[in-house]
């Protein structure tokens, strides 16, 4: 489901798609003087912070019952687990075919008619008549929406907040939402599901989809689209084009990978996590303590680089957050215990704080014209990789130990993510004399 968006009223702006954004107007001279608070300054950030919020959390608690209700129509703990796979498995096909959306149509059309389409797929969810495989298919159809929604949403950032230190800051604070739903989003699920039923909790994501909708439609300008074809055209051609240009750049395509490589290896241990639990006998409060430890280094870490570093800072330290982010999992080697484990996965969260730099690198490197194809990619990438590095740990985990499993996946992560930092060192040289020359 969308976890992401962007731009309500007001009049069109007057220069063609494809021309730079100016820097907004209400975020003042000096931007990266005020940190978060001048983010906040900017009112159609605020729409699409608070759209963010209600539809993330939305989904949490959705994703949660429809497992809870697959299972009570099914008693399959297969079934129930493929919903959540369901989440990851379109991403690499609608992201991929459906990329040129985010450039071919107005950024708000497109985040407003991905919320209602969700809105009703969740609506149809809730219907006693839906059998389970349409379920299962309307879990398809919302997870295939959401690189479309994220990568325009993500795109449409540089129109409201410009493309300097105010995008980075604000990707970084819908980064942090999303990091605190999961903290607070699965407790919320767990405690609606007491009070209502699975379909009843499912109900409530109707109405966050629908409310986010309404904020994005009236708290954003209705911005052109970045490149002409909205009105006809092969959107697939245009997508693989957009793909491949993208993908050919490699300057482009060596940051994409330092999004996605150290992101296939950190989900080794929320992957096994409940076995893991269950190896050191830590019990059903072991896998939450596992589970929610990568969330809390990635917030600490983000709210701190955010708040006391400028951006050449944060810059400096892309490349060697990234290279060591990983490390910390090799004490699993040692088989820690409670205290031990979750402070390794506090660290490898904290890690993550290299993403913060590596988005100004990224929007600095992508042609506007393809930005909404060059994000929706991104986000793809990101959640495919996620997707096979859980499947392939317990792949894993079934012919070894489930802590050198992690262990390992923590060194030739570090092995790999030092290799592609080489690899970016060498391309933002040739970038930064390309662009002198």
């Amino acid at each position: 489901m969308p976890k992401d968006i962007t731009a309500p009223a007001g009049t069109p702006r007057e220069e063609p798609a494809g021309a730079p954004a100016p820097p907004p107007e209400s975020a003042g001279p000096d931007p990266a003087a005020g940190g978060y608070r001048a983010v906040f300054a900017v009112r159609e950030f605020r729409a699409v912070f608070a759209a963010h919020l209600l539809s993330l959390l939305g989904v949490v608690v959705s994703e949660l019952a429809l497992t809870v209700l697959v299972y009570e129509l099914t008693g399959s703990p297969l079934l129930s687990a493929l919903t959540f796979a369901l989440g990851f498995l379109p991403y690499a096909v609608s992201g991929t075919l459906l990329a040129g959306v985010a450039d071919r149509y107005p950024a708000r059309r497109v985040l407003v008619i991905c919320d209602l389409i969700c809105a009703g797929c969740v609506a149809v969810m809730v219907l006693q008549a839906t059998p389970v495989w349409g379920l299962l298919a309307l879990r398809c159809l919302v997870a295939a929406v959401a690189p479309v929604f994220t990568g325009t949403r993500t795109a449409a950032l540089t129109d409201i907040l410009g493309e300097g230190d105010l995008y980075v800051l604000g990707r970084s604070l819908l980064r942090l939402v999303s990091q605190s739903a999961l903290l607070v989003g699965f407790g919320a699920g767990g405690v609606l599901l007491t009070a209502l039923s699975a379909r009843g909790a499912i109900t409530v994501t109707v109405l966050t989809f629908l409310s986010s909708a309404a904020l994005l439609r009236l708290g954003t300008r209705d911005r052109p689209a970045r490149t002409e074809g909205g009105t006809g055209g092969a959107l697939l051609a245009d997508s693989l084009s957009g793909a491949r240009a993208v993908l050919g750049d490699r300057r482009i395509l060596g940051l994409l990978l330092l999004f996605w490589v150290p992101a296939f290896f950190v989900v080794a241990p929320e992957a096994l996590a409940a076995p893991y639990a269950d190896a050191i006998g830590a019990g059903p409060a072991g896998v939450g303590l596992l589970m929610g430890a990568m969330a809390v280094g990635h917030i600490g870490a983000e709210l701190y680089v955010g708040t006391a570093l400028g951006p050449r800072a944060r810059s400096r330290i892309v490349l060697p957050a990234a290279a060591l982010g990983l490390l910390p999992l090799a004490l699993y080697a040692f088989r820690p215990g409670t205290v031990l484990a979750p402070a390794a996965l506090v660290l490898a969260g904290a890690g993550a704080a290299y993403v913060i730099g590596l988005d100004q690198w990224f929007v600095e490197a992508v042609p506007e014209h393809l930005r909404g194809r060059a994000m929706t990619l991104l986000t793809a990438g990101l959640m495919t990789v996620q997707g096979l590095g859980m499947a392939l740990a317990g792949l894993a985990a079934e012919f070894l130990p489930v802590h050198e499993v992690i262990a390992w996946s923590g060194a030739l992560g570090t092995l790999c993510t030092l290799l592609l930092a080489v690899e970016v060192r060498r391309t933002r040289v040739r970038y930064r004399s390309a662009r002198q020359s």
